[in-house]
């Protein structure tokens, strides 16, 4: 997000050098700098012996399954912000968090924060984002999910920290 405003005060910023940052909006009265930071989002693939929790979201992707993800709130890690969107999104419980890398969503200037994680207990309760939630054979997965790069990408990493042959899948 590119500030012209400060959100503080609402006097128009100017631009100050940031040493290896470079120029930098900067408000001179509230004395603060602010850099144009992505937002930080979490995706996580939900395992379940041999099957992973897919959920369809039609304003995410028309013609695609996806993983659980929300945004990161204030005031929460990311490992809270996993726990917390699973039990929003599907009513189940998890253990057993692994962080599988980063991915960045330009058109929505997005850090996805990718995951896998065990399921424990529960059954699913999805939310009124979510049009249903169900677990599908983690093999199939990848061809469940067409539009959803990132998606994907975590399913291959699940795959692979799971031993699975990517000729199978």
């Amino acid at each position: 997000m590119k500030f012209k405003y400060c959100p503080l005060c609402g006097k128009e910023l100017e631009e100050k050098y940031s040493w290896d940052e470079g120029g930098v909006p900067y408000c001179p009265y509230d004395d603060i700098m602010y850099f144009d930071t992505p937002k930080p989002c979490v995706i996580v693939a939900v395992i379940k012996n041999d099957e992973i929790l897919l959920l369809k979201q039609s304003y995410i992707f028309k013609n695609s399954k996806v993983l659980v993800s929300g945004y990161v709130m204030n005031g929460e890690t990311v490992e809270q912000t996993v726990h917390r969107e699973v039990k929003e999104e599907t009513g189940i419980t998890i253990d057993n968090i692994k962080y599988l890398g980063s991915s960045f969503l330009k058109s929505k200037e997005i850090v996805m924060l990718t995951f896998m994680a065990r399921y424990v207990e529960g059954e699913i309760k999805k939310s009124s984002e979510v049009e249903w939630a169900e677990w599908g054979e983690l093999q199939e997965a990848l061809c469940e999910m067409p539009e959803d790069e990132i998606g994907k990408a975590v399913v291959h990493k699940v795959l692979k920290k799971l031993g699975y042959e990517e000729n199978k899948a």
